[in-house]
C-alpha cells in the first residue's frame, strides 16, 4: 500500500500558515480545510521588492482568505530590515545561503507570532515552490521552532497529493496575480548572480 505523502502530525486541528503568495496558498489552504484543519495565514514577506509588488501579492493573500473567511494576518513590511539580515549574501545563487538565510528570518518570525496566538503548530507555503529547497525550508523551519520554543515546524512537502496541479487549477479559477519571480530584488528576471 503506497504510504501518503502529506503526513498530519497528530491532534492537530489548526495552524499557523506562513503564507508567500496567494496562488502558493490556495491548494494548501483548501487541503488543510478539507481534512478539518483550519489554518490562520500569517503573510510576512519583507524580502519582496519592491513595495508595489509587495502590496499587490499582498491585496490577493488577502482576497483569498477572506473568500474563504480565513483569518489572514499582516506581518508589516520592513524591507531595511530584511535586506540588513541578509547583507553580504546579495549576490548568491537562487537555493544559495541567501535564500537559506531569508527563510530563517521569515519562518522566525512566524513561530514566533504562532507562540503569541497560542498555535502549537506552524508550516510554510514556500515548501509548495518547485524553485526552492525542501531542504533549505525544512532546515530554517526547525531552526525557528527551536530558537522561540513552545511551537513545532510542521515540515511538509506541499508539492504532493496532486498539490502543485491543484494550484494551477485554483490559479485559474481565483484569477490570481501570478508573479514571475521569487519577490526581492536578487530574484528578480535579469539580477546579476556570482557564478
Amino acid at each position: 500500500m503506497k504510504q501518503k505523502a502529506i503526513i498530519v502530525p497528530d491532534h492537530i486541528d489548526r495552524v499557523l500558515l506562513h503564507a508567500c503568495c496567494a496562488p502558493c496558498s490556495s491548494a494548501i489552504v483548501e487541503w488543510l480545510l478539507n481534512n478539518h484543519i483550519q489554518p490562520t495565514i500569517f503573510y510576512f514577506n519583507p524580502n519582496i521588492y519592491p513595495e508595489t509588488e509587495y502590496e499587490h501579492r499582498k491585496q490577493e493573500s488577502k482576497r483569498h482568505a477572506s473568500s474563504l473567511g480565513i483569518e489572514w494576518i499582516d506581518g508589516d513590511y520592513d524591507h531595511l530590515s530584511w535586506c540588513a539580515y541578509i547583507a553580504g549574501l546579495e549576490r548568491e545563487k537562487e537555493r544559495g545561503r541567501r535564500c537559506q538565510q531569508c527563510f530563517a528570518y521569515r519562518l522566525k518570525r512566524s513561530a514566533e507570532k504562532a507562540k503569541e496566538l497560542g498555535f502549537s503548530y506552524f508550516t510554510t507555503t514556500l515548501a509548495s515552490s518547485r524553485w526552492k529547497s525542501l531542504e533549505q525550508i525544512n532546515s530554517a523551519g526547525q531552526w525557528a521552532a527551536e530558537q522561540v520554543g513552545g511551537v513545532r515546524f510542521w515540515a511538509q512537502n506541499w508539492r504532493k497529493d496532486g498539490l502543485q496541479e491543484r494550484r494551477q487549477q485554483l490559479l485559474k479559477e481565483y484569477r490570481f496575480y501570478n508573479q514571475l519571480y521569487c519577490g526581492c530584488e536578487f530574484s528578480m528576471p535579469n539580477t546579476p548572480t556570482v557564478d
